[in-house]
């Protein structure tokens, strides 16, 4: 199962499907204390509650705003975008990210070192998919930009929706990426150096590409919406878990220091180490 693992986690991210399993306690590359991740990810919560509060105020577009909406007014790098309408390929793109948000921290439980480990990789996927979330919420809360579909005709009531105005940045990609990122930065911090990562890392790349792929093509968010997505979701689903490694997997070691130079003065601070 160990070397049947690897390939399974890249297919899985691509095809969607999910597992169940329990195992014993295996060593882990993280480092967590209840104390100080439960406030963080109740406080990341809150945040993202506080977001889908602001978002929930917004106003929609008037028949007015929308007649004067142009294309001409949208950058050039996303004008190919206006206008695009399909519910299919949102359907397609729904498919996609909710069954991924279960699949990629699921067939992480087919290793048997992070099945070890396990309720402290869910701790630090729900930590991390609220704190892509925050960073999400928070931004379409504050930042108003019309979707594509509106520069076209089509929509129908969605066109006065306040969602409408909810392009900036695309959170079906984000949260993809936040997702995959994540399975396969766990993997790798398991498994360092595994012959299977080239694979891993290329799975979890796709999958949310397809997903950004689908909003574009729905209308939903243009190609720079899609960009920021892919880059808020894809640090965001590493940089969570690379806080929480261990000294002894990072080599990094941080301690005291204290001291007379040679000119007879004291002197004290913090030395950070490198293990090589």
């Amino acid at each position: 199962m160990r070397h049947f693992f690897p390939w399974l986690l890249s297919l899985g991210l691509l095809t969607a499907t999910s597992p169940a399993a329990l195992a014993q306690q295996a060593p882990s590359p993280y480092h967590t204390r209840f104390a100080v991740d439960a406030p963080v990810t109740l406080g990341l919560g809150a945040v993202s509650s506080l977001g889908l509060y602001l978002v929930s105020q917004k106003d929609g577009l008037t028949q007015a705003q929308l007649s004067a909406l142009s294309k001409s007014d949208v950058p050039r790098v996303d004008q190919f975008v206006a206008g695009n309408y399909s519910k299919t390929a949102q359907t397609v793109g729904d498919f996609i990210v909710y069954p991924t948000l279960l699949i990629a921290p699921g067939l992480l439980a087919l290793d048997s070192d992070v099945r070890g480990r396990y309720g402290q990789v869910i701790g630090l996927y729900l930590q991390t998919m609220l704190a892509q979330n925050a960073i999400f919420t928070m931004t379409v809360g504050n930042v108003t930009r019309y979707r594509p579909f509106l520069y076209g005709s089509e929509g129908g009531s969605s066109r006065n929706s306040h969602i409408s105005t909810n392009s900036f940045f695309a959170g079906h990609t984000a949260n993809t990426a936040a997702a995959t990122f994540f399975a396969a930065k766990v993997y790798h911090d398991f498994h360092p150096g595994s012959a299977a990562e080239p694979f891993i890392w290329t799975a979890a790349a796709i999958v949310p590409a397809a997903m950004a792929y689908t909003r574009i093509e729905a209308g939903k968010h243009f190609l720079s919406d899609n960009l920021v997505g892919y880059a808020v979701g894809t640090t965001v689903g590493i940089v969570v878990p690379q806080l929480h490694k261990t000294t002894e997997r990072t080599g990094l070691s941080l301690a005291p220091l204290q001291g007379v130079n040679v000119n007879g003065y004291s002197y004290s601070g913090l030395l950070l180490t490198k293990r090589l």
